[in-house]
C-alpha cells in the first residue's frame, strides 16, 4: 500500500501477547488498505470487498477473543463481548448502507473506525492481559499459535510451516 497510513503500529498497541498483536496488526492493516481506497476513490465493488474482509476478519478476532476470556475466566468477559457486539453492528449497518447506496466510506467513518481500534486495544484489551498471563498465555509460554490451538484448520500457513 502507498500512501499516509491512518494508522501506525507502535508499541504502545501491543497486549503483550504475539497472537493477539499479530490479529490488531491484520485489523490495522485491513483499516490502513480501507483508508488509502478511501484517499484514491476505488471503486465500489473494491470497497465493499475491503469491507467484508473487515468485519470477517473482525469477527474472526473476536472469536478468539472472547473464547480466551472464557477460557481463562476474565471477570469483564460479558462488558467486553457487549462492546464487541456493538462494533460488529455498526459494521453491519455500514455495509448494509454502502450495498443499498445509502452511505459511503467517509474519511469521518474512517476516522471513527480508527479510534474505536486504538482506544479499544489501549484500554480494554489491555485489561485482560493480566488475566492471560496467569493462564501462561505470554509470548515466551505459548509453544503455538492459540488461534491454531482453538481453530486448527484455521492456522496461516506460516505457523503451520513454524511448527512442524
Amino acid at each position: 500500500m502507498t500512501g499516509h497510513k491512518l494508522i501506525e503500529w507502535q508499541d504502545d498497541l501491543s497486549v503483550g501477547i504475539d497472537e493477539i498483536d499479530s490479529q490488531h496488526k491484520t485489523l490495522v492493516d485491513i483499516v490502513n488498505e480501507l483508508h488509502q481506497a478511501v484517499a484514491e476513490r476505488r471503486g465500489k465493488e473494491v470497497m465493499q470487498e475491503i469491507l467484508d474482509r473487515l468485519d470477517e476478519y473482525t469477527r474472526i478476532h473476536f472469536a478468539t477473543e472472547e473464547s480466551l476470556m472464557r477460557i481463562f475466566h476474565y471477570p469483564a468477559y460479558e462488558t467486553h463481548k457487549e462492546t464487541h457486539d456493538q462494533l460488529i453492528d455498526q459494521l453491519r449497518h455500514i455495509r448494509k448502507d454502502f450495498e443499498e447506496g445509502h452511505g459511503g466510506v467517509t474519511f469521518e467513518l474512517m476516522q471513527v473506525l480508527k479510534n474505536w481500534l486504538v482506544k479499544h486495544i489501549q484500554h480494554s484489551d489491555k485489561e485482560y492481559t493480566p488475566y492471560f498471563m496467569q493462564g501462561k498465555l505470554s509470548s515466551n509460554e505459548a509453544p503455538k499459535s492459540w488461534f491454531e490451538r482453538l481453530w486448527p484448520w484455521g492456522a496461516r500457513k506460516e505457523s503451520r510451516e513454524t511448527t512442524e
